[in-house]
């Protein structure tokens, strides 16, 4: 066994260890959310992971996303992630994706290869499109809703997408999901209500997204854990 996975072994077991290095799992969007999720996921022992992102690291990056350094400004954030885990685990199998996903360039991805989705898209339409290809092709995805203007991590939690309140990005997610006959979605989200800003921009402080994204990686590792694959 890995000696940097002896620790997770004294809690799941080495056989559980092996099963989570034979998943496949493809994290969109590596902001503070998916940033904290890849990682995580890497952390815990999955062996083959793709991370999706056009942008690059900017300065605005520094308060919550842990690829973010000094030394990462400007790079895209598919390398310095992908880096960043090399660092951790130099065994992960890494495929990167250097591009927006929306309906026009969704065919860039066989979503087919992968075992679980972790959806950290901020943009609705790209949402949909990611769930309802993987809802056709019955793969499992677990996707975050707004994470931005608030302060309180506790109050995040996971549920199904009916059983979300408060969030405004889960109340038009239930909406557009009912409308195209997608009737579940395992999502994490928070009753807290926004902080009211001046500014158009959600702002995000550094332990509120992170906490989502490590929600996440603990849904999936015990779902593939659960399963009989």
């Amino acid at each position: 066994m890995d000696e940097r996975f002896s620790r997770s072994a004294r809690v799941i077991g080495e056989d559980s260890l092996q099963k989570l290095n034979n998943c496949s799992v493809i994290v969109f969007g590596l902001g503070g959310v998916g940033g904290a999720a890849a990682e995580s996921l890497v952390r815990a022992g999955v062996g083959t992971i793709g991370i999706v992102d056009k942008d690059v690291v900017e300065v605005t990056n520094l308060n919550r996303q842990l690829m973010a350094t000094e030394c990462t400004i400007g790079l895209p954030k598919t390398q310095a992630t992908a880096d960043r885990l090399l660092s951790i685990n130099p065994a992960v199998k890494i495929n990167r994706y250097d591009l927006f996903y929306l309906p026009e360039t969704a065919d860039q991805i066989d979503l087919s290869q992968y075992d679980f989705i972790v959806d950290c898209i901020d943009n609705v339409t790209a949402k949909l499109e990611l769930i309802s290809r993987a809802s056709e092709l019955n793969i499992p995805v677990i996707s975050s809703m707004g994470t931005g203007n608030k302060l309180h991590p506790e109050l995040l939690e996971i549920a199904d997408i009916k059983k979300t309140s408060v969030c405004p990005l889960a109340r038009v997610m239930r909406r557009e999901l009912r409308n195209r006959g997608i009737n579940k979605l395992t999502v994490v989200y928070s009753k807290e209500e926004p902080v009211k800003t001046h500014t158009s921009e959600p702002g995000s402080m550094s332990f509120v997204p992170p906490v989502a994204g490590y929600l996440m990686t603990s849904y999936v590792v015990r779902t593939i854990l659960d399963s009989e694959v």
